[in-house]
């Protein structure tokens, strides 16, 4: 049981710390200076404020008790008079006999606890008669009344004859170190973290496939390795993929002049069922060397757009039209989103025209996500596949046949370049059972 509570306690721990590295840095280095200062402050008034204000009370207790024996000895005019001169002159008590007075009921606390509490056990050691005090009332001066013969006692004390009085300036000295300890870390913490935040930004642009933003090395020496590092594998991945284009581009090329010099042979040949037999084959090649290159050629060079995705999804949904499927659309036309409209609409094509071929009936739904950007949800109601083999369904040239049957139209990439659109636009594409029966794809792109 313990150790359950042990492990809840730890988690609603972590849940309360920051989750930024920058207010983690600056609690790591704020709250062991504001702890210190908290511990060197409790020792200097434990140790010392409350030592040197105990011996204050006592020595004013002692003085306050010696007016009241000397009253009370002899309560005549003229004694009291010679009392209260030599109180004023030795001590600095300024002291009046109230006659016929009482004690005051009400009591005002001070806001500092400890200066009352010391004061109330020197004058409870020191004195037998009731009294009252106020150390609230007057700034410069402790009120003291003692319950005398006929009256009231009253007497005026320096408050720094009661407590030390120098203690808040210690707190203050304290807070203003504390404080300025403080905007220094953050300033500096601040520095340290925007250049991460940089690194992190200019990660992400990148990843997303948006224009290289100008970014250079800056900040700590390991943030700086990092982001040298984050350039030269930023320049490998670009040589690679412009590689990767050119080398499918020329070989696209090269295979589509003999493909054409077929078509038109074909073209030129008797008709027959074995020509006719070839033109399929011709087109499913040209369809394969189509798919490879925009596998390959990936989003391209196309820059970030601002659009109206229920226009964009209509023209895609026309091709599943044509194809003969039922396609449903709810889209609200307010809503828009920065893509890439070419690469985002070949994706969406690949999704709604898998969902045509499998099913008869496609609906496609646009709806924004709780924590922002919007998500592109495309359900048929086709035979579906199976939840622990939705993963593999995004491998490239994967078909979910085992026996790759030649006779199915497509090579196995319309899945996966959809995925590495939307991860390229910082989403995904997920896949689940749909309410209709079939399959549910949904993309999800960013705020």
């Amino acid at each position: 049981m313990r150790l359950v509570s042990t492990r809840v306690f730890g988690r609603w721990i972590k849940r309360q710390l920051p989750k930024t590295l920058f207010g983690r840095s600056l609690l790591i280095i704020v709250l062991p200076v504001a702890l210190m200062q908290v511990a060197v402050t409790y020792v200097f008034f434990d140790n010392h404020w409350q030592t040197v204000t105990s011996r204050l009370s006592e020595g004013l207790a002692g003085d306050i008790a010696w007016a009241v024996e000397s009253y009370q000895e002899e309560p005549t005019a003229p004694a009291f008079a010679r009392l209260s001169r030599r109180a004023e002159e030795s001590m600095g008590l300024s002291i009046a006999l109230q006659q016929g007075r009482e004690l005051p009921v009400n009591r005002r606390y001070s806001f500092f606890a400890p200066i009352d509490r010391a004061l109330q056990r020197a004058l409870s050691e020191r004195l037998d008669e009731p009294f009252w005090f106020d150390t609230t009332r007057y700034p410069a001066y402790v009120d003291i009344r003692v319950a005398v013969p006929g009256g009231v006692l009253r007497v005026l004390a320096p408050r720094d004859r009661a407590f030390a009085t120098q203690g808040h300036i210690f707190v203050l000295w304290m807070t203003v170190a504390t404080v300025l300890l403080t905007a220094i870390a953050i300033l500096f913490i601040r520095n340290q973290v925007r250049a991460i935040e940089r690194l992190a930004n200019a990660a992400e642009a990148f990843g997303r496939g948006g224009e290289a933003v100008a970014f250079k090395p800056h900040g700590a020496r390991e943030v700086r390795r990092a982001a040298t590092a984050f350039l030269a594998m930023r320049s490998r991945i670009q040589r690679h993929i412009e590689q990767r284009t050119t080398l499918l581009a020329s070989v696209s090329h090269d295979l589509r002049t003999p493909l054409t010099r077929l078509k038109l042979a074909l073209a030129l040949s008797e008709p027959s069922k074995r020509t006719d037999a070839m033109k399929k084959d011709v087109l499913e090649m040209e369809h394969m060397i189509d798919e490879y290159l925009a596998f390959a050629r990936g989003e391209g060079g196309e820059g970030l757009e601002v659009v109206t995705l229920r226009q964009l999804i209509e023209e895609v949904s026309e091709g599943a039209r044509r194809a003969g499927a039922e396609v449903a659309l709810d889209a609200d036309a307010r809503l828009t989103a920065e893509v890439r409209p070419n690469a985002l609409k070949r994706a969406l094509s690949n999704l709604v025209m898998n969902a045509a071929v499998h099913g008869e009936h496609v609906e496609i739904a646009v709806r924004s996500r709780p924590n922002g950007g919007v998500e592109i949800v495309v359900d048929d109601d086709g035979p579906g596949i199976p939840a622990d083999r939705y993963e593999e369904a995004f491998k490239a040239f994967g078909r979910l046949d085992e026996s790759r049957n030649q006779n199915t139209k497509g090579v196995g990439l319309g899945l996966a370049i959809a995925r590495d659109v939307a991860r390229g636009h910082g989403g995904d594409i997920v896949l689940d059972r749909s309410p209709l029966g079939g399959l549910r794809a949904v993309v999800q792109l960013p705020g």
